[in-house]
């Protein structure tokens, strides 16, 4: 990607999925990044889809849809939704206060970590009214980080949330995958 700005922590987020590095990503290097972090064909089939089908569109303000469903990198704040944790700004910039409200709020058994039931207390509590597309949106992201990032313990750590932020989880992951082959 050409780097004439410094990247907000969104941008960093998604440029792992950018396997080519040229600032637009595909549905095939979507797939290619799922399976790079050892999730299965069929999931990783399923969330390429369903990335693309719903951010694409988003990131190319005033064009025409396109039928390959690129996500433009640089656009990505576009793509941000209601009814999720506001550790995003509009701008894509990471809001720390934010990400601490998360925890403080909903951390009940650990203030470093969440259950899954915490996860989806969380969930209810953030959803806007009447903002069902945030409210899917919300859920599929932090469904699809707990699976992820869930230790075995079934816990969420607080580093691992962190992680996901700054897109510094999906290579985590990857060496982990790699670590197990």
């Amino acid at each position: 990607m050409e780097n004439n700005h410094e990247l907000t922590p969104l941008e960093k987020h998604v440029m792992f999925f950018d396997i080519n590095n040229d600032g637009i990503i595909y549905p095939s290097e979507t797939f290619q990044a799922f399976r790079k972090m050892g999730r299965g064909i069929f999931r990783s089939m399923f969330a390429a889809v369903l990335i693309h089908i719903t951010l694409s569109h988003k990131t190319r303000p005033g064009k025409c849809p396109s039928l390959f469903f690129p996500i433009v990198v640089k656009n990505i704040k576009y793509a941000i939704h209601g009814s999720d944790s506001g550790a995003y700004d509009s701008e894509g910039r990471f809001v720390a206060e934010k990400f601490e409200e998360i925890f403080k709020q909903h951390a009940n058994q650990n203030a470093e970590s969440l259950t899954h039931n915490e996860v989806k207390e969380l969930l209810k509590a953030k959803r806007e009214p009447k903002d069902y597309f945030g409210w899917a949106n919300a859920s599929v992201d932090w469904n699809s980080l707990y699976d992820l990032g869930k230790n075995k313990d079934g816990i969420l750590t607080k580093e691992t949330v962190r992680a996901v932020y700054d897109g510094s989880l999906f290579e985590q992951k990857v060496g982990e995958h790699a670590s197990k082959k």
